[in-house]
């Protein structure tokens, strides 16, 4: 049984101007992002320094995209669905949303992504440029945003950037993402529901049709669409290194018989042969008043290598979170640190 949007949580939704920290009122702002992320898995950033002109260039360009490369291969999708569905067809299992997928780091494949149709060249080589420059932005504000967690984590600049890097640095890559109107919504869902499986996920939302929900507390919390803000969900990966303290959460996206949903979601995760585990002093600390002195702290997460928790995340991504870190620590292995 489906439960309920908390149109309450919605309203207390942690959202944090970046001006704040510079400001006396730094210590009030880390303390929002450090609730979000220990309660609520997301939270939204405003004033974080990317140029409204280019997010507003972003939207335009993706969007014409939309409309001249991927909207006809869509509605064949569409009709097939919405034909099987009608027929009695269960189609949970998909989602409506039209992709396309861009890889910035370790090496870019922007300039291979074909045109679709050559009277569309233009069109697509101006998103490529675009998207360039968006990626640019947002990596940086990704490395800002790890910092800010480590400052609240008590750990030192710079540590969640090494944690993910690996040995050819991090994985940074973007999904731009079409949801266009669906004439039956309690047929099939913009995106099942699922967690994010990397590190920390920056997303260019659309502010005039909404859809994202997480789940806190048993029940479905609209992310509030905002113009120009850049909405940050914490992935599995942060809640590994934090042993637990931060939580990464359920999402979905819903769909509307009105509006195309646009949404950017740009991915800063670990290397693939990074060796993610949790951080020995956060587990130091995570019970310590609990226990008796001279007993250590309990690792509530493996160890395991990025590459091996994404080839078990890509076949069960939506199914239940626990049971994958579950796996990781049965399958186990010593893994080599020099």
């Amino acid at each position: 049984m489906a439960i309920p949007a908390n149109a309450a949580a919605s309203l207390s939704f942690p959202v944090i101007n970046m001006e704040k920290l510079e400001t006396e009122e730094r210590g009030a702002a880390m303390g929002v992002i450090g609730d979000a992320c220990e309660n609520w898995g997301f939270f939204e950033l405003l004033n974080h320094g990317i140029s409204h002109e280019l997010m507003n260039e972003v939207e335009r360009v993706s969007k014409a995209h939309y409309a001249a490369c991927r909207e006809q291969q869509f509605k064949e999708f569409a009709a097939w669905t919405l034909e099987a569905g009608e027929k009695g067809a269960d189609v949970k299992d998909v989602d409506w949303e039209s992709t396309i997928f861009v890889r910035h780091l370790p090496a870019s494949n922007l300039a291979d992504l074909p045109d679709l149709d050559h009277h569309y060249r233009q069109s697509c080589r101006r998103c490529r440029q675009v998207m360039k420059e968006f990626a640019a932005e947002i990596e940086k504000l990704a490395e800002k945003v790890l910092d800010l967690l480590c400052e609240n984590l008590g750990l030192e600049q710079g540590y969640l950037k090494r944690a993910f890097a690996g040995s050819r640095g991090p994985t940074f890559s973007t999904k731009v993402s079409s949801y266009p109107p669906c004439p039956r919504p309690d047929l099939v869902d913009g995106l099942r529901a699922h967690t994010d499986a990397g590190g920390v996920i920056l997303l260019f939302q659309d502010d005039q049709v909404s859809g994202l929900q997480l789940l806190k507390d048993g029940a479905w919390v609209d992310v509030p669409p905002m113009r120009h803000a850049i909405v940050v969900n914490i992935g599995d990966q942060p809640e590994v290194i934090t042993n637990g303290r931060y939580k990464r959460v359920m999402h979905r996206v819903l769909t509307h018989t009105d509006g195309n949903r646009m949404s950017i979601a740009s991915f800063y995760n670990p290397g693939a042969d990074a060796i993610i585990f949790p951080d020995p002093a956060l587990v130091g600390a995570a019970d310590a008043g609990e226990r008796n002195e001279g007993e250590e702290g309990t690792a509530v997460y493996p160890r395991f290598v990025f590459e091996d928790y994404m080839n078990l995340y890509v076949r069960h991504k939506f199914e239940a979170k626990e049971p994958r870190f579950k796996a990781m620590k049965a399958d186990a292995a010593p893994i080599a640190t020099a």
